[in-house]
């Protein structure tokens, strides 16, 4: 039931991303609940607060697929180290408008699509990386441990503001999220570098369509994309937090809100050690799909605060789960010269749906009431989860032992790997001569 930490013992620039990511994750999760928060204030409207999704989502779509093109022809490190400053520096700019006498809400919203824009600029080259250092087998537990660096962040983050924005002012809250990318920086930039392959192509509108026709071909690919689009799109309530929050009669409760989620889902990472024996991965991503739904539902329907928090950690939890199995689906049979393209596209599956469902529940709370909109879309997660899995079979029939293009890249990695030299498999397929050598480990997020 432990999480494995064969990936966390293999690689030192693993170990020196790991931390990095804590601290990056721990600040931002303080902007996280203070921007919405602050929308709240200024307007006091579902529907402000839920259009921060419809303005994140075109920049996450363009610069995402974009970011992934880039995450196949140029360096993926320095590609990290720009955007994690640049994102630091919108946090600066966040702190600034709240000093001013009457802060500004269109700041608010220009901060939210630059920071949506640059994470899908930086995600892929993240999630690129991992093939690359982890040998196959241990896919899995890397995809555990990557999460269980992101609940410890996304639990101490919101858990910190809420008692932090109740004692103090908002810009307490962007100023440590600053202060936590100039940290992340100076660990990033211990990173041996990624190169990218020497015969990769410059990024296209070409290279793009090339990724998108291989997921396409691949339709157990395209079920795990659709599965989280739909259940985030139904049954993701984060925008309207602060609104249930009143409802409930506990503005206490907004931070405990917050890490509800994560809470549940560092509880799967902390336990992860039974995922690497799980061979069925898609029947594991529906089931925990549909889980997340009826919790969600649930969840709209009590009035105890408590009850709210306890499904909210359940709905954490199925969506770890989730998670864990469509991460390691993906690296154990993607090939690395599509691996950023295919990045790309995951993004917007795991990011286009939350923020769609920021638009859904916003506008569903104004037209209805917040705990509504809430359990209505859990039921529509959970019915269309249902659909997708008896039209997706493939997706269901899906088994890593057995799997063509499974046992294809096992086979490419154990060609390029050579013997084990202590630090874990050596040599990159498709790399290049900075990638083969004993101190150019490429690294993951």
């Amino acid at each position: 039931m432990l999480p494995d930490l064969a990936p966390w013992r293999s690689s030192r620039d693993f170990r020196l991303l790991w931390c990095a990511g804590v601290v990056t994750v721990f600040g931002s999760s303080l902007s996280f609940v203070a921007l919405p928060l602050q929308l709240k204030e200024l307007t006091g409207s579902t529907l402000a607060v839920g259009a921060l999704g419809a303005v994140e989502l075109v920049p996450l779509i363009v610069f995402g697929l974009y970011g992934g093109a880039l995450a196949d022809s140029f360096d993926r490190r320095r590609l990290v180290l720009w955007t994690e400053a640049a994102l630091g520096l919108v946090s600066v700019l966040l702190l600034l408008n709240s000093l001013l006498p009457h802060p500004m809400v269109w700041p608010l919203y220009a901060a939210a699509a630059a920071t949506s824009a640059l994470t899908g600029l930086q995600r892929p080259a993240l999630d690129a990386i991992v093939p690359r250092i982890v040998p196959h087998e241990q896919l899995a537990a890397a995809a555990a441990l990557n999460a269980l660096r992101r609940q410890i962040g996304a639990i101490a983050g919101p858990a910190l503001a809420g008692g932090l924005l109740a004692l103090a002012r908002l810009r307490w809250a962007y100023a440590i999220d600053a202060v936590t990318f100039v940290l992340s920086v100076l660990l990033a930039l211990k990173l041996a570098p990624s190169p990218a392959s020497h015969d990769a192509e410059k990024p296209s509108l070409r290279g793009i369509a090339e990724g998108a026709r291989y997921a396409w071909s691949r339709k157990e690919l395209l079920g795990t994309y659709a599965i989280d689009v739909l259940a985030m799109l139904f049954a993701f309530p984060l925008a309207i937090f602060p609104f249930l929050a009143d409802d409930l009669d506990a503005p206490w409760a907004l931070g405990l809100m917050y890490a509800a989620l994560p809470a549940g889902s560092l509880l799967v990472s902390l336990t992860s050690g039974w995922t690497s024996r799980i061979h069925r991965q898609g029947r594991a991503i529906a089931l925990a799909a549909a889980s997340w739904g009826l919790a969600m539902a649930a969840a709209g329907q009590l009035r105890n605060v408590w009850l709210v928090l306890l499904l909210l950690t359940v709905a954490g939890a199925c969506d770890m789960v989730s998670g864990i199995f469509r991460s390691a689906m993906w690296n154990q049979t993607i090939p690395d010269e599509l691996r950023g393209r295919l990045a790309g596209i995951e993004l917007l599956s795991y990011s286009a749906g939350p923020q769609l469902g920021q638009v859904r529940i916003g506008g569903m709370a104004a037209l209805t009431s917040v705990r509504a909109s809430v359990s209505w879309g859990g039921l529509l997660c959970f019915a269309g989860v249902g659909l997708l899995a008896l039209g997706l079979p493939k997706l269901m029939a899906y088994d890593a032992r057995t799997d063509e293009h499974a046992r294809r890249m096992r086979e490419r990695r154990a060609a390029v790997a050579g013997p084990p030299d202590g630090e874990g498999a050596r040599g990159v397929e498709g790399a290049g001569p900075a990638a083969q050598t004993p101190d150019a480990d490429p690294a993951t997020a």
